[in-house]
C-alpha cells in the first residue's frame, strides 16, 4: 500500500515509517523542512515538503494524491503556545482530512490523545491542546472516509513491549511511543478499527490480538 504520514518527523511517525517499510509498504513522509529529509530517507520513507499550517489546499492534494491510507501524526509539541495547538493540531488535521477526502484516499488514521472529552480547567495550554484534538476528532468522525482515531495515554520513550490495553475507554496510563506506532501499523495492515475511537495504554494483551478483537 501507499501510506502517507503527516508529521513524519515525530517520534511515533518515524518508528511507524520503519515498521511499515519492513512490512513492504511504500511510505511518503510529509515534513515542514528540507532539513528533515535525510531522517525520513533513513527511515525508508519518501520525504515530501508540506507546511500543514500555511500551505494551500492544492499543495495538500499533490502531497496526498495516490495514497491508500493517510496517517495524521503531527502535533505542535511541548513548549508551543495555545495558538499553534489550534493551527496545527486542529486546523492542520482538518486540512489534511479534507484533502484526503478530495483525492480519494481509502482510510484516514489520526493520532489523538486521551482526555479530549474532559479537558482540564487548571491548565489553559493543555486544555486548548485537548480541545483542538477533540475538534479534529469530530471532523474525522463526520467525514466521508473510513477512519480510526487512536488516543494514546501519556507517552513515554521506553522500548516496545508489544502489548497494550486498548478499547473505546480504558483507565488512564502510560504507553510507549513504539507501542503506539505498532498499534497503528497493525490497524493499517489488518484493515480493522474503522469508525472507532480507541484509547491505548500499556497492558498485557499482544497488539495483534488487541486489534483482532475489534
Amino acid at each position: 500500500m501507499q501510506i502517507t504520514i503527516a508529521g513524519a518527523h515525530g517520534q511515533i511517525a518515524r518508528q511507524l515509517t520503519q515498521m511499515l517499510r519492513s512490512a513492504g509498504h511504500h511510505v511518503r513522509g510529509l515534513v515542514r523542512s528540507e532539513e528533515q529529509f535525510d531522517d525520513i530517507e533513513a527511515d525508508g520513507g519518501e520525504p515530501v515538503l508540506l507546511d500543514l499550517e500555511h500551505d494551500e489546499p492544492e499543495s495538500f492534494d499533490d502531497a496526498l494524491d495516490g495514497s491508500d491510507v493517510v496517517v495524521f501524526a503531527a502535533g505542535a509539541g511541548p513548549g508551543s503556545g495555545p495558538e499553534r495547538k489550534l493551527t496545527l493540531d486542529r486546523d492542520g488535521a482538518i486540512k489534511t482530512l479534507e484533502s484526503a477526502v478530495r483525492v480519494g484516499v481509502d482510510r484516514f488514521v489520526v493520532v489523538s490523545a486521551m482526555g479530549t472529552d474532559d479537558p482540564p480547567t487548571d491548565d489553559e495550554t493543555f486544555s486548548v491542546y485537548l480541545r483542538a484534538k477533540a475538534a479534529a476528532d469530530d471532523a474525522v468522525r463526520s467525514a466521508a472516509i473510513a477512519s480510526v482515531i487512536v488516543r494514546p495515554g501519556r507517552l513515554t520513550d521506553g522500548p516496545a513491549t508489544g502489548a497494550v490495553r486498548m478499547a473505546r475507554h480504558v483507565e488512564p496510563g502510560e504507553v510507549t511511543r513504539a507501542d503506539v506506532a505498532a498499534v497503528i501499523a497493525e490497524l493499517i495492515d489488518s484493515g480493522r478499527g474503522d469508525g472507532l475511537t480507541l484509547e491505548v495504554v500499556g497492558g498485557d494483551v499482544p497488539i495483534e490480538d488487541a486489534v483482532a478483537s475489534l
